[in-house]
């Protein structure tokens, strides 16, 4: 295992002791998808479509409570995640709350799945944050079918250029260079990835997807400023895009 996966996957232990697994409860109960920080419905944005029998995997899952929502929809999802401790907190709430349905610990760059097994590969605040985008979205094209789909979420390039090294969220000036932002170690620990909008554009065209929509996703005005991965306030996210949201489908 390479060091910036040890460092995450020891960074996420840390995580679902402190925070994740308190929430876990909440976020299985919720009735339909929503996307991000500020929990905007997937009936707001309409990337996902209509997902009843499809198979569905999900990319650096955590808690796999968006794996949750999707088979209630009536998908069938595999979700998969490198933290063991995530994993137990999944299998909890698939016995305390249901639906149950397969947990994998694996490494979103190399999933020990058979090609060509989904029509749908999906991740929230996950594997285009936490893994390598020049290895995790190849995988992500190897494993979908012809005509899949891969929707993703992750932090807005723009936050991630404000927000400070140290403790705090995103203020209104830049503190850190653009190409900086690629690959960033946090000094607390944890390494993310926040590509440049053309870079995105690059690696995905590289891994053989069309990209079909890009969304920023700004708080609603009704939004509560979120208390677990708190990097951005709502006065903040209503005025810049707290998310990015990406589409793409496999030819």
């Amino acid at each position: 295992m390479s060091a910036d996966k040890a460092l995450n996957r020891a960074l996420w232990a840390v995580m679902n002791e402190r925070f994740t697994d308190a929430a876990a409860e909440d976020m299985w109960s919720r009735p339909e998808p929503a996307w991000g920080l500020f929990a905007v419905p997937e009936q707001d944005l309409g990337v996902l479509g209509d997902v009843d029998g499809l198979d569905v995997l999900e990319l650096a899952c955590g808690t796999a409570y968006f794996s949750a929502w999707l088979s209630r929809l009536g998908a069938r999802a595999v979700a998969v995640d490198l933290s063991h401790e995530q994993l137990v907190t999944a299998r909890r709430m698939q016995a305390q709350v249901g639906p149950v349905f397969p947990l994998l610990q694996a490494d979103g760059e190399q999933v020990p799945l058979p090609s060509g097994r989904f029509d749908l590969v999906v991740s929230e605040h996950g594997a285009a944050q936490w893994c390598d985008p020049e290895r995790w979205l190849p995988e992500a094209a190897r494993l979908l079918r012809p005509g899949g789909r891969l929707v993703f979420l992750t932090n807005s390039l723009v936050s991630a250029l404000c927000v400070p090294a140290e403790e705090g969220v995103a203020g209104d000036r830049l503190l850190r260079g653009q190409r900086e932002a690629y690959r960033v170690r946090w000094p607390g620990g944890g390494v993310e990835f926040h590509p440049s909008h053309g870079d995105w554009v690059r690696l995905l065209t590289a891994a053989g997807f069309v990209i079909t929509a890009m969304h920023e996703v700004y708080a609603p005005p009704d939004a509560d400023d979120h208390a677990f991965y708190e990097i951005v306030s709502k006065s903040w996210s209503t005025q810049w895009p707290a998310e990015e949201l990406w589409v793409a489908s496999r030819p």
